[in-house]
């Protein structure tokens, strides 16, 4: 999907060369790269953008400087995509604790289509990774479209969904329907993303690398690019700004937060990505906890809080000794590129494994293939001997089975002491009995004395159950990550390896909360604390919040640790939009174990309320035509006395456009007994309109001698072998009726 659509802005380009901008060459439109330099998605967008999307090649022209141009035949099919000139951009980007939120507000311009046609428009929104879109407004002369979360019974729904969705795991898509051209539209979108951490630094990484052919053409005339930055740590540390891609100023610093700006005037749109990093000094493990009172209209009026344990200074922290089993999936649909790149990523995680650390390896398909039936010190020699096993062993074929080969690792970490024993689980399929698998790991946690084994886990592609994997990590007190897009794989997967292998604070639990009424706690199991990024927790209560909290947990030499938590009312952080995003994904992977359809209503009224996408509810966009709705104003009220009392009828003017679904859903059973690799999950392609109708005039005429795929050949001729085609064509026409009359009406023959 994404080498087609960028294969549609290649051919967009090309089509673009028809706009006439005048005499002047100056005023030339900007010309794409050279063909020797492109990808396959070398077009995939690498800021928001916007495009037109082109059907009719005949429509493209300057709405203000129409030219001579020679009719173009045929249609675009799949339709071209030409970028639209940007004439202004403006981002905010507040950071709290992990979390950004991002909101982008810029002005694009129909340039390419005539004044009196109209053409959809399609937007583009790359985002860092683990982004959730949060809406997006478009006002567009007489119209405006905005996006909202609905609770959809059906996931069907009742409507076809529009084009939209994930272009990729970070890139969303918006169709825009029906705009004229030369119009002017201005769009406010906003999404959130996790902090990068890394080496003590939070850093923030926006895509805001715009290509030249969005700037408008002609002399140069300076536009105002603003960007605004502000953040909120609450470490009680002071923040200190590292690496700024952008020339911002600061223009506000308190304790724990500070603001930034930057507003110029320029020739040309940012040509680099936003990047922007900080690091909050502090010499020692600290945290604290954010008290919020629920709002008015939040369905649920318990008292929110929100916990935070830095790791603090990196360097001066000694991490846990490791015996780490890694569990690997080398089932038919991991072939290729999957299990290649596993591959590489099992070996360099071998690699970077301390020399008093010990190891093994489980690959596991139908059967489970043990590298040693015992642990191994990760010694130069261990390492050696298991890349050549990793070589002779890791083939891709058969089915899946999670359970034996997991159970397996369990076992042989029963025993492990003055280490942290880890599972390493990396798979792309779903299996059936994903609950008993939880349930039994729930039991083997519950019964174990110390430490008991910790549960990372790692999902390939869209067909494993990511809800599963996400449980699974809950109940072993580990993490979870994904790679959705198996280009992924490397990056995420060394990532999540890095925060099990640097462990720092173990069984943490926290004191004086059991006299609270109705406590919640996501995730339920407390993780440990890694050198790779803070520990968030986040829940809901009754009752008086205890003045002093501490938490209590286990250092890397085993000696007790405890810290006194700050506890503070919560003035300038957003507590629950801060925490919604994993509330959500913790109490969908609650609700999906204990099949429970309460708290399954309970998600969908979260992100109703907090503007998150779940799994039960739907994208919708809502258009609102002003002049309608004035011109319907004076009987609406008749209107409403008629109306169904329980029915949420659309305001007068409106119409809702359904999205597709754009939650990751629950694994896929079927695709994985067939093997299907991830990746391989595309649609048919939609039948073209033309096609639609030129076929079913075939059929009614002369099914017989015509077909689509005839007319489909016809489109991709040049103007001069239509002309010779249709003067044949004329010719055999006027040859048979030249016959017809020989034969019949002057050979004195009777017919």
């Amino acid at each position: 999907m994404a080498e087609e659509f960028s294969k549609a802005v290649d051919d967009g380009l090309k089509l673009s060369k028809r706009i006439c901008f005048g005499k002047d060459r100056s005023v030339a439109p900007p010309k794409p790269p050279p063909a020797m330099a492109r990808s396959a998605t070398a077009f995939l967008p690498s800021a928001p953008m916007l495009y037109a999307v082109i059907h009719d090649p005949g429509i493209v022209d300057n709405p203000d400087i129409p030219s001579y141009q020679p009719h173009v035949y045929g249609r675009c099919d799949p339709p071209a995509l030409i970028p639209l000139q940007m004439n202004a951009i403006q981002m905010n980007a507040d950071c709290f604790l992990d979390t950004a939120f991002i909101t982008v507000s810029g002005t694009w311009r129909l340039h390419c289509v005539l004044g009196s046609r109209s053409c959809d428009c399609r937007l583009a929104v790359p985002m860092a990774h683990q982004g959730s879109v949060l809406g997006v407004e478009v006002t567009v002369s007489n119209k405006s479209y905005s996006t909202q979360l609905v609770v959809m019974e059906d996931q069907n729904g009742d409507a076809p969904p529009q084009n939209g969705g994930f272009l990729l795991s970070n890139i969303f898509t918006l169709t825009i329907p029906q705009i004229d051209g030369g119009s002017n539209l201005s769009i406010k979108l906003s999404w959130s993303q996790k902090l990068v951490y890394s080496n003590g630094q939070f850093s923030l990484n926006v895509p805001f690398n715009f290509p030249d052919f969005v700037n408008p053409p002609g002399k140069k005339i300076s536009k105002r690019e603003k960007i605004q930055v502000n953040v909120d740590a609450v470490t009680g540390g002071e923040l200190l700004c590292k690496t700024i891609s952008h020339p911002l100023k600061e223009v506000r610093r308190h304790a724990g937060s500070m603001g930034l700006l930057y507003d110029s005037e320029v020739l040309s749109w940012s040509r680099v990505d936003f990047s922007f990093s900080f690091a909050v000094s502090s010499s020692h493990i600290n945290g604290g906890v954010l008290l919020e009172s629920a709002s008015g209209h939040d369905f649920d009026q318990r008292e929110m809080f929100c916990l935070y344990l830095s790791p603090g200074d990196i360097h001066s922290k000694k991490v846990f000794k490791k015996e780490i089993i890694f569990v690997i999936d080398i089932s038919g649909s991991m072939r290729g590129k999957l299990i290649d790149d596993t591959k590489k990523s099992l070996l360099a995680a071998l690699f970077k494994l301390d020399h008093d650390d010990s190891f093994n390896i489980i690959a596991f398909n139908g059967e489970s293939y043990l590298f040693s039936k015992s642990m191994e010190l990760a010694s130069g020699d261990a390492v050696e001997r298991a890349t050549e096993w990793i070589d002779v062993n890791f083939v891709a074929g058969g089915g899946t089975n999670i359970s034996h080969p997991l159970n397996t690792a369990i076992e042989m970490l029963s025993n492990a002491q003055s280490s942290v024993p880890i599972i390493f689980l990396v798979t792309d399929g779903s299996v059936e009995d994903e609950r008993q698998i939880c349930a039994m790991v729930k039991n083997c946690m519950t019964n174990a004395e110390s430490i008991c084994p910790r549960i990372y886990t790692f999902g390939i592609g869209l067909f494993c159950n990511h809800y599963f994997l996400r449980t699974l990590a809950m109940i072993g007190r580990g993490q979870y990550d994904a790679a959705v897009d198996v280009d992924l794989i490397e990056t995420r997967m060394m990532t999540l390896f890095d925060k099990a292998s640097s462990l720092i604070l173990a069984n943490i639990k926290m004191d004086t909360l059991d006299n609270l009424d109705e406590l919640e706690v996501y995730p339920s199991h407390i993780p440990d604390l890694s050198r790779e990024g803070p520990l968030i927790l986040s829940g809901r209560y009754r009752g008086n919040f205890p003045k002093t909290l501490k938490v209590e947990g286990i250092l890397a030499d085993f000696s007790n640790f405890v810290v006194d938590m700050k506890i503070q009312n919560a003035k300038d952080i957003p507590v629950q939009r801060v925490s919604a995003r994993d509330q959500i994904e913790h109490l969908t992977a609650h609700a999906w174990f204990l099949e429970n359809k309460q708290l399954e209503q309970k998600v969908a009224k979260l992100s109703l309320q907090t503007g998150f996408m779940c799994e039960y509810t739907r994208m919708i966009i809502l258009e609102t035509d002003h002049l309608k709705k004035v011109k319907e104003s004076a009987g609406t009220k008749e209107a409403s006395k008629k109306s169904h009392p329980q029915c949420e009828a659309p305001i007068q003017g409106q119409r809702m456009i359904l999205l597709p679904h754009l939650g990751i859903g629950f694994g896929n059973l079927s695709a994985t007994l067939e093997n299907t690799p991830p990746g391989c999950e595309t649609k048919l392609p939609e039948v073209p309109e033309i096609f639609k109708v030129a076929t079913n005039c075939c059929e009614t005429l002369c099914s017989y001698c015509c077909c689509a795929c005839c007319i489909q050949c016809c489109t991709q001729l040049n103007n001069q072998c239509v002309t010779a085609l249709t003067q044949l064509c004329i010719g055999l026409g006027c040859f048979s009726c030249l016959m017809c009359c020989s034969d019949i009406c002057c050979s004195g023959n009777e017919g």
